[in-house]
Order: structure tokens, then sequence, then C-alpha cells
């Protein structure tokens, strides 16, 4: 499943890519918290969707995990709430029980400009993690996912706390640690709950994020766990747009979710443990590379 996002970008990012789009709250995005956006933490993140009221699209705020339009009671439903930061792309019109199936006409666009997955190698106590990000049109120059094995000339030379060091050029070192955005297919939903201070009902717009079966990149790296060989339903620019339409029919649905972008498409390096409130050592972001020594390479 998917649990760690990135959104290292600005705002104007998604204004750029949705001309017109309409923000209906008012924020900002603050570097230091979007650069790992936590599932757990149920924290609000920009969420593109078309309107139903007005067919417009708009850039509003949710919360990431569902909560069903029919829930009475936040607190006994918290537990259940884990459940819903993700959707499997299989069940969303293959169980015609779920809620998925119920709310699949609700669907949205979740701006990020990363995923972080995590890789169990033999020998290695942790499990590594990875920063991936799916190649666009300004994200298109291939990376080394295996930095320890980067070298060239006319570079800027990164320590690292374990003493290693790699080299990469310093004019790809911004592109490699800010790719452009791009967007993730989801599910919102919205319920009237009981405001805890005022008691007052109100809207709670929340949403979930699709995955399904791992490209073989993905399955290198998300490669063990209970929900192991998942990743982000990942799409192409003409599927994101179309996942909006708010007329796509069934089998146009269906198609979308059966989509598996190619490995090639994607783009990844390894990263400092994640699973931290701490700051890196070397004081980079979490985003940036990291050698692990030890570390076996991918195939690519």
């Amino acid at each position: 499943m998917c649990y760690d996002l990135s959104f290292n970008t600005s705002l104007q990012s998604i204004h750029d890519i949705f001309p017109g789009i309409i923000q209906d709250d008012q924020f900002q995005i603050h570097p230091d918290k979007s650069a790992h956006i936590v599932a757990h933490s149920f924290g609000e993140h920009p969420i593109v969707m078309c309107n139903r009221e007005d067919g417009l699209m708009h850039l509003k705020l949710m919360e990431w995990g569902c909560i069903p339009f029919y829930t009475k009671d936040e607190a006994a439903f918290m537990k259940q709430r884990i459940m819903m930061l993700n959707a499997r792309s299989e069940r969303i019109l293959g169980d015609t029980s779920s809620y998925w199936f119920k709310i699949r006409n609700r669907r949205c666009l979740i701006p990020v400009t990363g995923i972080f997955e995590h890789r169990k190698v033999t020998g290695i106590t942790k499990k590594v993690p990875y920063f991936i990000y799916q190649k666009t049109n300004n994200n298109s120059e291939p990376s080394n996912p295996n930095p320890q094995t980067l070298s060239t000339s006319n570079s800027e030379t990164l320590s690292t706390p374990n003493q290693q060091t790699y080299s990469t050029p310093n004019s790809d070192l911004s592109s490699k640690t800010h790719p452009s955005p791009f967007f993730l297919p989801g599910l919102y939903s919205v319920a009237e709950l009981p405001n805890l201070q005022t008691g007052e009902l109100e809207k709670r717009w929340t949403f979930t994020l699709i995955t399904r079966a791992a490209n073989s990149l993905m399955q290198q790296i998300h490669n063990d766990g209970e929900n192991k060989w998942r990743m982000p339903l990942f799409l192409t620019d003409s599927l994101r747009d179309r996942w909006l339409e708010p007329e796509l029919s069934t089998e146009d649905l269906q198609s979308i979710l059966n989509y598996e972008l190619p490995a090639a498409e994607l783009d990844c390096w390894p990263v400092y443990t994640i699973r931290s409130s701490k700051p890196r050592p070397d004081g980079l972001s979490k985003t940036d590379p990291y050698v692990w020594e030890g570390l076996p390479a991918l195939e690519i």
C-alpha cells in the first residue's frame, strides 16, 4: 500500500497544470512539512476534483483517510479509518458491497512530487526507504537509483554520515531532488459530523489513494510486508484528465483501473530513514539521495 507522500513544490504548480482551477480554501504549502506527508496523521492535503455543482475544476483541502458519508460517531469509527487510507483498484468495481463501489463516481486527483516506499534487504537491519517519482516532461532525464555508483566530472561531492560519498552533476542536483508534480488518482467522501467544540454539524471532506499490483520496479522495492507488491495507480497525463470526467463509462473506468505504468516511466533513489521526526544527520531533505552501505543495485 502507500502511506508516505511528498509534495515539495508550490501550489502555483497545480494552477499551471490546471489553468482556471478554483481554489476553495486559503492555505499555504510548508516545505518542511510537505516533504514527507504521513497517511496515519489523517492530515489535510490539497485535492483536485470536478465540483458536482458547477462542473468546474476545484482545488480543495481534504483529510487523508475516507470517512464514509453515513458515519455518525467519528470516535467509534477512528479504529477503522486506517483501513480507509488506500483503496485497492480491484475492489472499486469488482466488489459491489464495498464502500469504494458506492463512491466510485467521486473521483479526485492527489498532487504529489513523489512517494516513499521501503525495501527489505538481506544484511541491512532496517528497511531501506526509496523516494520514487513519475517521469514527466520536466522529469525526463534518467537518474541512478543506486547512488553509490555515481561518478562524473564537473560535480559536487555530497558527504553522508557513514563517510561514503557519491557525486552528482551540479546541473542535475536541483532537478533530482525537486521533481515536477504529478497526480495520483483517488476517491473522496463527504460526511456531516458534529464539531467537537461547538457541536454544530459540519462537512468533512476526506479522500483515499488508489493502489494496484506493482510493476517490475516497484516489486523490487515494496518487497515485504502484508501488502507487498503494491503501488499507487500511476496514470499518464491523458488518463489523469479522463479520470475526472463526470460521465466516464463503467468500461472506461475499468480500463483506467487496469492500467499499469511501465517501470521505465518511474525514477527512484534510496533516501535516509524517514520514520523519524528528527532531521537527517547530514542536514539534507528527506527526499535527497542517501548511500546505504551494502545496498544491492535494483534491476532497471
